[in-house]
């Protein structure tokens, strides 16, 4: 049996990627890959306390299935964002978009 740590040290080293992915990249997409990664690091940490858990409640499995549907909900406008902004300013790097800007 593999121990819980192991999932969770998984679930750091995921998360630390997406934040990196978040904070240094400069194309939108690139960005929204890296909001990805952390979602999919909070549900193993979602899953692993589950199933380490005392409780034989399915509470863990219920909200990593919310998290999916959350992430592919931001997946859709995020994505359907960044296609309208390419069409109209021909870019997708995030410096550059000061569309609100007056």
């Amino acid at each position: 049996m593999i121990p819980l740590s192991w999932y969770l040290i998984l679930a750091a080293a995921l998360f630390s990627i997406g934040l990196y992915g978040v904070l240094a990249r400069r194309n939108a997409v690139a960005i929204l890959l890296g909001v990805e990664l952390m979602l999919n690091a909070v549900n193993i940490n979602l899953v692993a306390f589950w199933r380490y858990g005392d409780v034989a409640q399915m509470a863990g499995q219920v909200f990593a299935i919310i998290v999916f549907a959350v992430a592919a909900a931001e997946v859709a406008v995020g994505l359907a964002l960044v296609i309208s902004v390419y069409r109209r300013r021909n870019t997708v790097i995030a410096e550059e978009l000061d569309i609100l800007k007056w």
